[in-house]
């Protein structure tokens, strides 16, 4: 497919899949009744598509954009097809987070305690990678720093869940921890949107730098491009989405990962045109996925998380094989 009809056609395809998202369940609602009860508000089926469905179909959507977004600019910046959007830390920052108030038992007290404990994390993430990195350090410092910082949150996590207070408290965070979209609310989505359009927007601006920084650091600074406001923007940008993602829908793995490789050759390899393709893409995967998890085992409430790792851990070992022989 070329650049041309790339957009488009995806776009096309994240309108049907959310559509399918909306009318996907096991409450036996039809297609149609439940399109016309979400119009409504009226009855069961009502209650239905409007509290169950719709936040669902809407982070879907807005999650998958996310990670699919920020995976694009990351693996831009380091230049590296390898590099995801947990690289800096923020996702296992902000898993740590949600752990926390799980284990304190914060997130029984108060509804939205999880996820706000979740952007806080991501937001000591990134004060973090800012201390150890330096706003002016290179690629290599933000890599070291974020490995070092995920290293440290896993730890944290792992002692969290030895000392947890009870077998359930502990089975809390595992299924946490495997990432979902069932059972959010509205609450959620008016929760995460402003974290997720803030880090697009941030984001969003980074293509001219993106593609500049293809030639080389040394070139696409005497392009005038500062290096330090492109790294800010990509650190704070990317926290925001993986920080607002991961703490309305738990840990998902290799959306950003995949995407921007599915759709890099499609895009002539330019890492601007690459971000809104990579957003697109990584919206209609996560909304798939989650069709699937209702579809494939719907009495055994498949994870989400686990479904994308299913999926995207055997093309992770692929892209590896084949870079391997490549360099060979």
């Amino acid at each position: 497919m070329t650049g041309r009809w790339l957009l488009p056609a995806l776009g096309l395809l994240v309108a049907a899949l959310f559509l399918v998202s909306l009318v996907t369940g096991p409450a036996g609602i039809g297609a149609a009744e439940g399109l016309a009860a979400l119009v409504t508000g009226e009855g069961a089926a009502g209650l239905v598509m409007r509290e169950i469905r719709l936040p669902r179909a809407i982070l879907g959507l807005a999650v998958g954009a996310a990670l699919g977004l920020s995976g694009a600019a990351m693996q831009g910046f380091l230049r590296n097809p390898l590099a995801e959007p947990g690289l800096i830390g923020t996702s296992s920052a902000a898993a740590l987070g949600a752990v926390i108030a799980i284990h304190t038992g914060l997130y029984a007290a108060f509804a939205l305690a999880l996820p706000l404990m979740a952007l806080a994390g991501a937001a000591v993430a990134v004060g973090l990678i800012l201390a150890l990195a330096g706003p002016r350090g290179r690629a290599l410092s933000l890599i070291l720093a974020g490995i070092a910082i995920s290293a440290l949150m896993g730890a944290l996590t792992a002692l969290a869940l030895n000392l947890a207070p009870s077998p359930y408290a502990a089975t809390e965070i595992v299924f946490w921890m495997m990432g979902s979209l069932a059972d959010r609310s509205m609450q959620h989505v008016w929760l995460a949107l402003p974290f997720l359009g803030l880090g697009a927007v941030l984001l969003a601006a980074t293509g001219r730098g993106l593609d500049a920084l293809t030639l080389g650091e040394d070139a696409a600074e005497s392009l005038g491009v500062s290096l330090t406001a492109l790294r800010l923007r990509i650190v704070f940008g990317t926290a925001a989405l993986v920080g607002a993602a991961t703490a309305v829908a738990g840990a998902v793995g290799f959306v950003g990962l995949v995407v921007p490789h599915l759709l890099r050759r499609a895009v002539g390899a330019r890492p601007a045109a690459l971000l809104p393709a990579s957003a697109l893409g990584g919206a209609a995967m996560l909304l798939a996925a989650d069709i699937a998890t209702r579809l494939v085992l719907p009495d055994r409430d498949l994870k989400l998380g686990v479904l994308t790792a299913l999926v995207g851990a055997p093309f992770f070992l692929h892209l590896v094989r084949r870079m391997g022989r490549e360099g060979a």
